[in-house]
């Protein structure tokens, strides 16, 4: 297990994770990465809070202390999928300092990479998913909008981009509802639909950079 003594620095460069909660990420993220290769060769439906105990080697009562149930287990694994997200706009962002299309092309179509690989997904995409995950990235996806959005709204607020609030809370839950709807329904394979996203939001975010050129000097 890595050393997490002295921290571990969150996403596109936010604080540094105490001790307790680097090691607790760590947990989650090794259920959850257990949980996606058992969803390689088995359906969802068959996946119990056993099997994923010990496919991360752990006791059943940690995944029940970690996630509550087998919902709060795919609510867990379905945020970190947006957290993804989140995590590739970011890094290309901060990478393309004014340039916005640059940024958000490469951002959704490093996550799009990413939702084509994940079982979770492809489940949606082949018709085999269940109804209750179907419903966390649509009618009950608000927790994920929620969560996705928020960080977005900081990245708009805090990097180069320097947006106004009320800017950047419009921008960012557009752009993170456009994500979600591609993973229900994937981009099309005539198309590159991470450019033809970036040409859409691209002069947005140039628009609402530096506040709106702080509205035009005023």
């Amino acid at each position: 297990m890595p050393d997490v003594s002295a921290g571990v620095v969150s996403a596109a460069g936010g604080p540094a994770l105490s001790y307790a909660q680097a090691t607790k990420k760590l947990l989650r993220n090794s259920l959850l990465d257990g949980m996606r290769d058992l969803l390689r060769t088995r359906d969802w439906s068959s996946v119990t809070m056993a099997d994923v105990a010990r496919a991360a080697g752990v006791s059943r009562q940690t995944v029940y202390n970690e996630f509550a149930s087998r919902q709060g287990l795919a609510e867990a694994y379905a945020l970190r999928l947006t957290d993804h997200f989140v995590d590739q706009v970011s890094e290309a962002v901060l990478a393309h300092e004014g340039e916005a299309k640059i940024a958000l092309a490469e951002g959704f179509s490093r996550f799009f990479a990413i939702a084509a690989d994940d079982p979770l997904i492809q489940s949606l995409l082949t018709g085999q998913a269940k109804p209750d995950l179907l419903r966390l990235i649509t009618t009950d996806a608000d927790p994920l909008i929620t969560t996705a959005s928020a960080r977005i709204v900081a990245l708009l607020r805090t990097s180069w981009i320097q947006a106004e609030e009320t800017a950047a809370v419009r921008i960012a839950r557009a752009i993170v509802r456009m994500a979600l709807s591609y993973v229900s329904m994937p981009p099309e394979a005539d198309r590159d639909v991470a450019d033809d996203v970036a040409e859409i939001f691209g002069p947005v975010v140039d628009a609402a950079a530096g506040g709106g050129r702080r509205e035009s000097t005023g």
